[in-house]
């Protein structure tokens, strides 16, 4: 599945606010400029604590349109700090997009070839959630058959999943030794992977972290695979290469990688109490105030971030610094 959702990637912009528009889903930073314009002062914020060094990198992983980056670095840019701007993108289509709103931005396709001397501010926004995931399955309650991983057949009558003819009980956590039988446990190496090399950067380099992801904070199981076109679920089957496949981050796993390579973890919040906050709703007051025909706009903006029933409690966002950076804004000590 990680191939399909490479090419749905990398031939087009997948972003778009309604069906109309073209997309098949919406980001944070496309809801409203309040999203960037408060990530982008925490870092600013960070920065100032940290004692303003005078050389230091925004990098961002899955720059979308360049939306997040446009409006967090136009609030760092008021703060006094104008960093070197360095995009970790793979996609042609998306590069061609972010290169239009940030034309002085380096392009990376991982984060291996960061920057390595100087310290650097990460944003990754509904990044981890695309990468391809691994799924074990066990097969029956007394243990004959054991874990096997969930892998994908085609043939005449189309693709479906099948179990793995290799023993994978060497990988499970002890925690699921005695799970029932159809229990399914997701892994994602790439998002390990990934993480490993940022934290391990703003450990050696200094700096910091937002990770803002839908997804859990403590370990589980089942199946998160899903697929998304036109704004609508649909069968992860049913259009290969035309659907955007995700999976709920396993914020847990992430955090385990982080303090292994080094980064200090500030904590993991819900993002629509992270948004409130650093001043969600005195910002999006203010805007009202200049614009009192977009109050409607604004109202609706703040809710679809914060609110519950919205983004405001699936998605977390995870702090990670430097263990010599000082302690962020928004997460509960």
């Amino acid at each position: 599945m990680g191939e399909s959702n490479a090419l749905y990637y990398a031939s087009r912009d997948p972003l778009g606010a309604a069906r109309e528009s073209g997309g098949d889903f919406v980001t944070a930073p496309e809801v409203s400029q309040m999203f960037g314009e408060l990530l982008g002062a925490w870092l600013a914020d960070m920065w100032a604590r940290a004692g303003r060094p005078e050389r230091i990198a925004y990098v961002e992983a899955g720059p979308g349109r360049g939306t997040l980056a446009r409006d967090a670095l136009r609030v760092m840019g008021g703060a006094g700090l104008a960093p070197q701007v360095h995009l970790v993108e793979a996609s042609p289509a998306l590069r061609a997009i972010q290169r239009e709103a940030l034309p002085d931005a380096q392009f990376h396709d991982d984060p291996a070839s960061l920057p390595d001397d100087v310290p650097l501010l990460v944003l990754a926004n509904e990044f981890f959630d695309a990468l391809p995931i691994r799924q074990i399955v066990r097969q029956t309650a007394d243990g004959e058959g054991g874990w096997r991983e969930r892998m994908v057949r085609l043939d005449e009558a189309g693709f479906a999943f099948v179990a793995g003819d290799r023993p994978m009980d060497q990988v499970v956590p002890p925690r699921f030794a005695d799970a029932p039988a159809g229990t399914i446990i997701e892994s994602n190496p790439g998002a390990a992977a990934v993480m490993r090399e940022l934290a391990g950067r703003i450990a050696a380099q200094g700096g910091a972290m937002l990770a803002i992801d839908y997804g859990y904070g403590e370990p589980r199981t089942g199946s998160s695979l899903q697929a998304v076109r036109a704004h609508e679920k649909v069968d992860p089957f049913a259009h290969p290469g035309e659907a955007d496949l995700t999976a709920l981050v396993d914020f847990h796993a992430l955090v385990e990688v982080a303090g292994e390579a080094g980064a200090r973890v500030l904590g993991l919040a819900e993002q629509g109490a992270f948004l409130e906050s650093l001043g969600l709703a005195a910002r999006a007051s203010a805007l009202a105030r200049n614009a009192p025909q977009r109050l409607e706009e604004l109202r609706a903006a703040h809710r679809r971030l914060a609110h519950s029933e919205e983004m405001g409690s699936l998605f977390k966002v995870l702090g990670l610094a430097a263990p010599d950076w000082p302690d962020g804004a928004g997460f509960a000590g």
